[in-house]
């Protein structure tokens, strides 16, 4: 049952139909075991680390306290991680994509051709990737991706395609044209037969976890960590570094998707991969997607603490909220519609009074993107997002 009063109200503005589901399978105590190891594993996010840190303009992206917002949550500390400035593609994703890129040339050599299909964020990161490290590059859309987004792609100098149907319809088309053409493609889901390159994605996602655990303040360990689905690469990057360093102390550890797209939300009640149909139509275009990576879902699947879905009216909300700024002081952040699930989760769940949220706990989540489509922020907020935190 709801509390009758709640030091958030007005904080979100609409509360159905959130769903909320604890993980069934979970052992807390299990450790990150052999199985695990194959996907995502030490090593693996140390060689990301070395490479990517020494790439040009490599800096560690802002941990964002937010006072303000968690006393007035009833919280006792709220942690962004701002990946707006990330190499200037403005999203974490130039951490995955760009950095399977490079993995793939030093394998095959420059002068390949890699193509990936897109919401927007990976598919710049593959392009960007792609002019750096020598490649020819093709990245497929769907219907829903903005012109926006479409045209900051192709400023990397990728030839993009727009496709019918949904995220996973275009991933299918990307693979098949691949196919048939000698391509290689960079994708950040993985299925039966493709995992390598999913792994070098989730590998460099990992930048960012080694990031905040050394921007944490001495005695800051979050006692939550929120962070946003799509089709599981980030979350599954996310807990698997957590999971390793910390086992069964680590945080705990939920995932948030839109209403119109949690297959996450799907196969944990499912208790198997879950195919959600349909035109995956959410303002959080991010996370539109209608279909698990298979080696996302293996971690999440035995580590995740619970699963939850977030309303678009609520996105929209808390975008224009952290844009103001002004909640007891805290900074103005540029946050795009992806960039909030998780902030709206963690205080959707605890006006529901799950996963053991109180005023002692500490908070963190991922604002995975800023203004990747300016145009559509400004749209979505009424704020320009080049005077956020400006003096008028």
């Amino acid at each position: 049952m709801l509390p009758t009063v709640s030091p958030i109200d007005g904080l979100l503005v609409r509360w159905g139909p959130m769903q909320i589901i604890r993980n069934p399978r979970l052992d807390r105590g299990a450790a990150y075991g052999a199985s695990l190891r194959a996907i995502l594993n030490a090593e693996g996010f140390a060689a990301a680390r070395a490479e990517i840190s020494a790439w040009p303009a490599y800096a560690p992206t802002p941990l964002v306290a937010l006072p303000g917002l968690a006393a007035e949550a009833g919280l006792g500390a709220i942690w962004y991680k701002d990946e707006g400035g990330r190499f200037g593609l403005a999203s974490f994703k130039a951490l995955g994509g760009a950095y399977a890129v490079s993995r793939l040339v030093a394998r095959q050599g420059a002068g390949i051709t890699v193509c990936t299909a897109t919401d927007g964020n990976h598919g710049r990161s593959v392009a960007w990737g792609a002019r750096r490290f020598g490649c020819a590059c093709v990245i497929y859309i769907h219907a829903n991706v903005s012109e926006g987004r479409k045209a900051a792609i192709e400023s990397y100098g990728a030839a993009v395609r727009r496709v019918d149907g949904n995220y996973d319809d275009s991933v299918r088309i990307a693979a098949k044209d691949a196919a048939a053409n000698g391509w290689h493609v960079v994708s950040d889901t993985s299925w039966d037969g493709y995992g390598d390159i999913p792994r070098d994605v989730m590998h460099g996602y990992g930048v960012m976890v080694s990031e905040i655990l050394e921007q944490l303040p001495e005695g800051g360990m979050p006692s939550h960590v929120f962070v946003q689905g799509g089709v599981g690469g980030l979350a599954a990057a996310v807990l698997a570094l957590f999971w390793q360093r910390f086992g069964a102390s680590r945080p705990c550890f939920i995932l948030a998707e839109p209403e119109a797209a949690a297959c996450l939300y799907e196969s944990a009640k499912a208790g198997r991969r879950v195919v959600v149909p349909g035109e995956l139509d959410t303002v959080m275009a991010g996370l539109a997607a209608g279909e698990v990576s298979h080696l996302a879902w293996d971690i999440l699947r035995a580590g995740c603490d619970g699963f939850m879905t977030v309303a678009d009216d609520d996105a929209r909300h808390m975008m224009r909220l952290l844009g103001e700024g002004g909640r007891g002081g805290d900074q103005a952040i540029v946050a795009g519609e992806s960039a909030v699930a998780g902030l709206v989760a963690a205080l959707a769940a605890w006006r529901a009074d799950a996963f053991g949220l109180d005023g002692e706990s500490s908070v963190l989540v991922i604002g995975s993107e800023g203004a990747t489509d300016p145009a559509l922020y400004e749209e979505i907020t009424g704020l320009p997002a080049d005077r956020v935190g400006k003096q008028p």
